[in-house]
């Protein structure tokens, strides 16, 4: 049980090797953990938040949307485990909070933790086993600012650290580390009034984990470091506002990696004898990835708009694209729905989502499960999230 981590960790690595093998060109990145959803309200929604009201989870989503935050104070923990199916000592942790200091400004911090258990580590099978605990994290201090009635900017700063070396006598496990800044903006219109209902739409961006690339190896090569994942959210939500007790509001959202495209592997015939041998082809890939790793992060953000081997229709098939539904009655209870959808040819992550809100005087519960659409197994499926968050101080209406 204990060495099943590492044994998904393997899988995964050959499974991607096959897929771009087979034409399949999926993106991977160090720490992928960062872009995986803590909260169980945009769990609910598709994994969605960078247009959604404001909570207490913000800092993932779009820091920017706590300069709109109802309360002066809030703050919020959620545990999600991670492969259920398969083991019951990984997960995902993350601890949130924030101040918005007057009618413009706030400011936030969080803390993810993503532990991988235990894991065994052995010779021979009558050896006493060395224990060791993989295990990554991030922290984060945010600041958003408002622009205008309107509109709302954040920056963030993300410091990174990735424990997963297994130590031997060879290297000491020394935890690779990099830091990271997000970009962000929110807009939220007034009220408007429409014939049978009142309306209120939302935009929202974010530029996420724009950073140095991570780097398991001593000696700190760029050419042996893996990109992080910086990413683009873009999304949109309205509000209809049907009465004084509910409101249903629809969300829609995007999102794409900058991270460079893997290239197609350009197979040569070095000896001329008509035919690739086995070991002409492992030149080939190992040329392919020290190409590939040998890009920086700064000209990867550019060039992942513009390097798909087969052009413009791969380019689109890297976006991913999420709806969601949220019902909220007397803003105490909620009911929602999600639906995320990924390229086959990207990771074929597809899935629906539901979930359920309750809030009571300052705190309230979420609540969500998924339901995988794919053949690819996703490892948060038969999962039930919870989350808790709260707010207290004085009120703010932005409306």
């Amino acid at each position: 049980m204990k060495k099943i981590a590492v044994l998904v960790l393997c899988l995964c690595a050959v499974q991607l090797s096959k897929a771009q093998e087979d034409g399949n060109r999926v993106i991977t990145t160090g720490v992928p953990f960062l872009l995986i959803s803590a909260d169980a309200r945009s769990a609910s929604m598709g994994d969605q938040g960078v247009a959604t009201a404001p909570d207490a989870f913000s800092q993932q989503y779009n820091p920017a949307k706590y300069a709109f935050a109802s309360d002066k104070f809030g703050g919020a923990i959620s545990y999600t485990p991670y492969l259920t199916d398969i083991v019951n000592d990984i997960s995902l942790a993350q601890l949130n909070f924030y101040n918005r200091f007057n009618e413009r400004m706030a400011f936030a911090a969080s803390l993810r933790y993503f532990g991988l258990g235990e894991i065994e580590l052995r010779e021979t099978y009558d050896e006493v086993p060395r224990i060791v605990k993989p295990n990554e994290l991030a922290l984060d201090v945010s600041y958003s600012l408002k622009l205008s009635d309107y509109f709302a900017m954040a920056v963030a700063g993300r410091y990174i650290r990735s424990n997963l070396r297994i130590p031997d006598e060879n290297n000491d496990a020394k935890p690779a580390s990099s830091f990271a800044v997000d970009v962000a903006g929110y807009f939220q219109s007034e009220e408007i009034a429409f014939n049978e209902f009142n309306g209120k739409y939302k935009l929202g961006f974010n530029f996420q984990n724009l950073g140095p690339k991570i780097s398991y190896a001593s000696d700190d090569n760029d050419n042996n470091s893996n990109f992080l994942p910086a990413n683009m959210k873009l999304g949109g939500a309205f509000d209809f506002i049907l009465d004084d007790y509910n409101k249903v509001t629809l969300n829609a959202e995007v999102n794409k990696l900058l991270v460079p495209t893997p290239q197609e592997i350009n197979y040569v015939d070095l000896d001329g004898d008509g035919e690739i041998s086995d070991t002409e082809r492992a030149a080939a890939r190992n040329k392919n990835i020290q190409d590939y790793q040998s890009i920086s992060w700064t000209s990867g953000i550019f060039e992942s708009f513009g390097d798909a081997p087969d052009g413009f229709s791969e380019e689109l098939k890297e976006f991913t694209w999420a709806l969601g539904a949220e019902y909220m009655y007397q803003e105490s209870f909620a009911f929602r729905l999600g639906y995320f959808n990924e390229s086959a040819e990207k990771g074929a992550r597809r899935f629906f989502s539901l979930g359920a809100g309750f809030k009571y005087n300052i705190v309230k519960v979420d609540v969500s499960y998924l339901f995988s659409a794919s053949k690819v197994k996703n490892p948060l499926e038969n999962t039930l999230r919870f989350s808790l968050s709260f707010a207290f101080g004085d009120k703010y209406d932005d409306y």
